[in-house]
């Protein structure tokens, strides 16, 4: 269903306003994950919604064992639906470019893909950080045979960052891969500053996503002991789904926040404390679109173009993050900072900026 709220969901958000803007966009859904499509689509102009009811009798387990049987991962065969490949076959006949977005529509429409150029949107390079994280992922060798047999199969891969893109050329030599890149609304952010007293270091993220709840012990169990001895008044508020709590009382878990301006507003830094994953992480872009300072991980860089010490504030390690941090709380720095980051991101991560990436 389309919606938004998580960082998968947001991808896919940016992917689908930055082709409308070029022209009209069908899309086609299923009903997993929510009662109705999500106000942010509805009222896109040029995009039409089509919904799918996906079977749950034998013709949805015949196409699971089918996957299963090809090498498919169980966390993707269970999303694969056969009555998205029929409808994508019946518009794909009025379009002009087939878009599979993620893994389980790759792979419902891997039929398609053999009769017409499919393009697959994939949300990471999967065999970069699944393998040991989650059984039904599998093992590294199957789950890079399966995202190997993505990538030749689609006409292009759609990859969110060079990172992402280099490791998807060496598993697939003759696959023909593009930089697309993770973007949020900038145009629809205006920074402001209502600063927090006392200060106030701000972690959003989706904790469901076990990167993440690594990122938050690392940053409050070795990060922030660092900081607080130079430091003491600082805070850290922590905003998103499923965050852990029970942490020191200048630690705030606010959980899930359906309007981030005013988190965003009385922030003194952002933080992307990632030690594993993959992509770009829209955070680190959402903190850029801000103008806030951006205090990162090599991890988490790795996944945005953007030159440490000029864009953002980068810290390896519990010692070099928490340097990074103290940097970021200077008033003269955080405005360098946030002005070179709110200027990366209107130029390479807003959503004008990937519609004429996709124009062609």
């Amino acid at each position: 269903m389309p919606v938004r709220g998580t960082g998968r969901a947001a991808r896919t958000y940016g992917v689908v306003r930055a082709l409308a803007a070029n022209g009209p966009v069908e899309l086609l859904h299923t009903s997993f994950g929510a009662d109705r499509p999500g106000a942010a689509y509805t009222s896109v102009d040029g995009v039409r919604l089509h919904g799918v009811t996906s079977s749950r009798g034998p013709r949805r387990g015949l196409a699971w064992a089918r996957a299963r049987a090809s090498g498919v991962p169980r966390a993707v065969a269970r999303g694969v639906y056969p009555e998205l490949a029929d409808a994508a076959s019946e518009l794909a006949e009025r379009v002009e470019r087939v878009v599979a977005d993620d893994p389980m529509a790759a792979v419902a429409l891997l039929p398609l893909a053999r009769r017409r150029p499919v393009i697959y949107s994939a949300h990471n390079l999967e065999s970069s950080f699944q393998p040991g994280r989650d059984p039904d992922w599998g093992s590294a060798h199957t789950l890079r045979a399966f995202e190997r047999r993505l990538f030749e199969a689609a006409a292009e891969t759609w990859l969110p960052s060079r990172a992402d893109l280099e490791g998807a050329r060496e598993l697939a030599p003759g696959a023909s891969l593009r930089y697309v890149p993770n973007v949020v609304d900038v145009a629809a952010i205006e920074p402001r500053r209502e600063p927090a007293d006392p200060p106030e270091a701000l972690l959003v993220a989706d904790f469901t996503y076990t990167p993440n709840r690594e990122a938050l012990e690392f940053l409050v169990d070795q990060v922030m002991p660092r900081v607080w001895q130079v430091e003491p008044r600082l805070r850290v508020r922590v905003a998103g789904r499923d965050a852990p709590h029970g942490w020191d009382e200048r630690v705030e878990v606010v959980g899930f926040v359906e309007e981030l301006g005013p988190l965003y507003a009385r922030a003194t830094c952002a933080l992307v404390p990632l030690l594993s994953g993959g992509g770009s992480p829209l955070k680190f872009i959402e903190g850029l679109a801000n103008g806030l300072p951006v205090v990162a991980t090599p991890r988490a860089a790795a996944g945005v173009d953007a030159e440490a010490g000029r864009h953002y504030v980068e810290g390896e390690g519990a010692d070099g993050f928490a340097s990074a941090l103290l940097e970021a709380l200077d008033p003269m720095r955080a405005a360098e900072l946030g002005a070179a980051g709110r200027a990366l991101a209107e130029s390479e991560y807003s959503i004008e900026s990937l519609a004429r990436r996709l124009a062609s």
